[in-house]
């Protein structure tokens, strides 16, 4: 089954906080294809050790990079966007709705992948696994078609240099001079 939590090659570092944002929903895109794989694998091979590795990866991602990546929107892009007008206000509502949906299906999935990386449980709902993607992805549209552009349109150099910092401290990662990958 092969599992990759983290692909390596996206290039994009603090310098670029919204670049950074845009290839974290490539690494959720290959993380909801595991879970898709994971879904088809568990019927033939049950919890096997590829199953339970595909849904350790899952978990720890979800759990760690996902939940980071959501506050990275919610606490340093959202906010600056919301001080300029009504239109990046409603838009910062309506993502941070999303992001409470998405958490809310999350929990629901969650106990089963534990289950799964435990080697207790062989069984997936493939309705919920299609649910979750299904919500993942239309979230990240909204994001890459309105949010991330607008956030280049509107927000300052400075704004993006602040926001890159914040989204490094987040993950335990000093900028001293030379700018870093995230880990």
């Amino acid at each position: 089954m092969g599992v990759s939590i983290l692909p390596g090659g996206d290039g994009a570092t603090f310098d670029e906080p919204l670049e950074m944002l845009a290839a974290c929903h490539g690494r959720i895109r290959k993380q909801l294809a595991t879970l898709a794989r994971l879904g088809r694998h568990l019927p033939e091979h049950g919890h096997d050790a590829d199953a339970r590795a595909a849904a350790r990866a899952i978990l720890r991602y979800f759990d760690s990079a996902a939940l980071k990546h959501h506050e990275d929107e919610e606490r340093s892009v959202l906010p600056r966007l919301a001080q300029r007008d009504l239109e990046a206000r409603a838009l910062a509502a309506r993502i941070a709705g999303e992001h409470a949906e998405l958490a809310a299906r999350w929990r629901r999935l969650r106990p089963l992948l534990c289950g799964i990386a435990a080697g207790q449980r062989a069984v997936m709902p493939p309705r919920l696994v299609a649910e979750v993607a299904a919500h993942y992805d239309r979230h990240m549209e909204l994001e890459e078609s309105v949010l991330i552009p607008l956030a280049r349109e509107r927000l300052t150099v400075e704004e993006l240099r602040t926001i890159g910092e914040e989204m490094a401290e987040r993950r335990g990662v000093t900028v001293e001079g030379a700018r870093l990958a995230p880990a």
